[in-house]
């Protein structure tokens, strides 16, 4: 069946019963409600509901800087310590001075829960009612298959979120999050271990529903990405071989980027490296709550004039000059090379990996997943098990970075550090560092860079120990359903 896309390129998602959240808590959509049975009546509506999963995934929900799951990628990276504030004029002040996670009221716990959720909600809708639908079977599969990877990626990003870390090789029964399986039941927590079961029998499906199907954009998600995030999710749970073999399955056929594109503002999702991103199209921007007005250089927005993002001093300082990735970063602030605002304030370090249209449009596109991770996923993995060519996965990788990168000799944990070096320079911005501290059990370490204590609330070091790794579950949430198990306060 030939599907016209742009006809059905709608504001958001159009199913919207609720899972185990309240419809106070719950019930914010930005569009028209419809009965769940006409958005999935057939393979129309079905296309109709999976590209309003796609739009929501960078829509404004309620405050301006809850832009969407790129408003997530920014609290996971504030959390971190290699994003930095350069004043005090930023969004999401208490994650970055870490005191968000142990208050559950606080609107930048509840702005993730509520994400995620509503993207779960709907993606019930589509897999719960697609085999029913009227329509030819191969579209049933392609948007189910999309709908199942939605659920996953997002039980996924609320478990890494909410719960304590997973831990290869123990029972892993401390509590998870609630899985949303379908739009009826009230649910309480599943244990951590059950959570990751399901994410990846839901990933398992969508890879034998999408085998062969060619996806019309990057907005889209399709065999290399449900590959990809089999990788991530696997290598979160330490089971290394898996993350490996799907993280070098997601890369057959692509290519990474060159030097010249790697510089040109990470803002186009048709980037040959780009696995699945978000198009912010003109006629549905937001403005001033797009991931742009918040991550870019060069919007004119009273918080990039203010508060530009940049990268932590003692890492910038280890990447070799003969690195693009150090190019994306002005030492001196003054990026010669873009158009500021005349008003921007100017500070070292600062950051013009991501650049907007222009210093009047916000619209930056968003990249959820990158065939450098996959490189990344699969050489860590395969550092960890001792094989023979992680350090030659690793050069293809950063030799497309710096051509002067010479084949690692080092191996066992001298190895695993120098990934993990790269992976936070490559993935600078885009929503890891604190998902990579928190499994990897390490401190957060904010000590003699550029971080200002005042800023972060004097939290320069936050041990893997701290109850603060798992964030409270928003009080809204624990008051409408009476099954929900509070994190330790």
């Amino acid at each position: 069946m030939k599907i016209n896309y742009k006809k059905y390129l709608l504001a958001v998602g159009s199913i919207l019963l609720l899972g185990s959240c309240s419809n106070d808590f719950l019930d914010h959509t930005p569009t028209e409600f419809i009965s769940e049975d006409a958005a999935t009546a057939d393979t129309d509506a079905l296309y109709l509901a999976i590209n309003g999963i796609h739009r929501s995934m960078y829509i404004r929900y309620e405050n301006q800087g809850e832009t969407g799951v790129g408003g997530v990628m920014q609290q996971m990276d504030i959390a971190g310590e290699d994003l930095v504030y350069t004043a005090s004029n930023g969004w999401y002040g208490t994650v970055y001075n870490w005191t968000a996670p142990s208050n559950d009221n606080s609107q930048e716990i509840r702005f993730p829960y509520r994400t995620f959720y509503q993207i779960i909600r709907n993606a019930n809708a589509i897999i719960n009612n697609a085999d029913a639908a009227s329509g030819p079977q191969e579209d049933k599969n392609i948007t189910k298959g999309q709908a199942l990877l939605y659920r996953a990626f997002s039980h996924y990003q609320l478990v890494q979120i909410y719960a304590k870390r997973y831990v290869n090789g123990v029972s892993n029964s401390q509590d998870g999050i609630p899985l949303i399986l379908n739009t009826v039941d009230i649910v309480g927590r599943s244990s951590v271990e059950d959570v990751y079961s399901q994410i990846n029998a839901d990933i398992d499906e969508a890879i034998v529903l999408l085998a062969g199907y060619k996806k019309p954009n990057n907005s889209h998600l399709d065999l290399p990405v449900a590959y990809g995030l089999k990788a991530r999710v696997n290598l979160t749970q330490g089971n290394w071989a898996i993350a490996a073999d799907n993280a070098a399955k997601a890369r057959v056929g692509k290519s990474l980027m060159s030097i010249a594109q790697y510089t040109a503002g990470f803002n186009d999702y048709t980037n040959p490296e780009w696995m699945w991103g978000s198009d912010v199209v003109e006629v549905q921007t937001a403005y001033f709550a797009n991931f742009g007005a918040y991550m870019s250089r060069n919007f004119s927005s009273t918080v990039i004039r203010a508060c530009p993002k940049a990268i932590n001093s003692k890492l910038y300082n280890q990447i070799p000059t003969t690195d693009v990735r150090a190019a994306i970063f002005s030492k001196t602030g003054e990026h010669p090379g873009i158009t500021l605002d005349p008003a921007a304030k100017k500070f070292p370090y600062t950051s013009q990996k991501f650049l907007s249209v222009s210093t009047a449009d916000s619209r930056c596109d968003i990249p959820y997943m990158r065939i450098a991770e996959m490189y990344l996923i699969e050489a860590e993995a395969k550092a960890r098990l001792g094989a023979a060519d992680a350090a030659k996965i690793l050069f293809d990788l950063v030799q497309k970075r710096n051509p002067a990168y010479v084949l690692s000799t080092s191996t066992g944990q001298t190895l695993i550090d120098e990934i993990l070096f790269q992976r936070r320079i490559e993935l600078w911005g885009e929503g890891f560092r604190f998902f990579d501290l928190k499994r990897t059990n390490a401190t957060l370490d904010r000590t003699g860079a550029n971080h200002n204590s005042t800023l972060v609330g004097g939290v320069l070091t936050v041990p893997p120990t701290d109850k603060r790794w798992q964030w409270l579950i928003p009080r809204a949430e624990i008051n409408a359903n009476p099954l929900i198990k509070q994190n330790e306060l």
